[in-house]
């Protein structure tokens, strides 16, 4: 099984921690990454979008000029797609946008992401993270001696997980999410994830019985 070092708030090294080889180091399949990254963001898509064809706009129910003699186009009403006011062509309607990936499909891309991260080393490990009010700066100082300055994805799991989410909120490209709820996007959209070592023992939970 793979190791990682764990480290406290401050930075320092406290002990090792083995992670399962069958979710954190797997070979990354690009293909299956994109497809569920694809499937992600359509299905967050409302598919509420609507337009008027000729048939459903107002007016133009009338012959706007005789068909001959006037020297102008002919033309049977003035909501023709053709002129201002008129229907749409094949505007888009009410559609689901909605694309369904296997169980597994879905879990092997989780596990590509999550193992791709460890291969980069992106991929740190807390012994824990907890205060005990919100507050911004201790989350700056905890990045800081992690020596984390770009985008990063902190997981949690466990007591204390409120305070540090409020604690992440204000600060741009850093967002905090349950080790239950992890998706490729959010994987995918942050350069460095910072697990502790509960959240690390819930995600193994929660993607082995996938």
């Amino acid at each position: 099984m793979p190791k990682v070092q764990v480290l406290n708030i401050e930075g320092e090294s406290v002990g090792e921690l083995e992670i399962s080889e069958e979710i954190f180091g797997v070979e990354p399949n690009t293909a299956v990454m994109h497809a569920a990254v694809v499937a992600q963001q359509a299905n967050a898509r409302q598919g509420t979008h609507s337009t008027l064809g000729r048939s459903e706009v107002r007016g133009g129910g009338r012959k706007p000029w005789r068909q001959k003699g006037t020297g102008r186009a002919r033309a049977g009403t003035s909501r023709s797609p053709l002129w201002r006011g008129g229907g749409v062509i094949f505007g888009p309607k009410p559609r689901s946008y909605r694309k369904e990936l296997p169980r597994k499909v879905r879990r092997l891309a989780l596990c590509s992401a999550l193992s791709d991260k460890v291969r980069g080393g992106n991929f740190i490990v807390v012994d824990k993270i907890a205060f005990e009010t919100p507050r911004t700066k201790d989350m700056l100082k905890v990045l800081g001696a992690l020596g984390v300055n770009n985008k990063a994805l902190v997981v949690l799991d466990g007591g204390g997980a409120e305070n540090v989410r409020l604690s992440i909120r204000n600060l741009p490209g850093v967002c905090a999410i349950r080790a239950d709820s992890l998706n490729i996007l959010e994987i995918m959209k942050h350069d460095v994830l910072i697990f502790t070592r509960d959240s690390v023992a819930r995600a193994e939970e929660v993607l082995g019985n996938a």
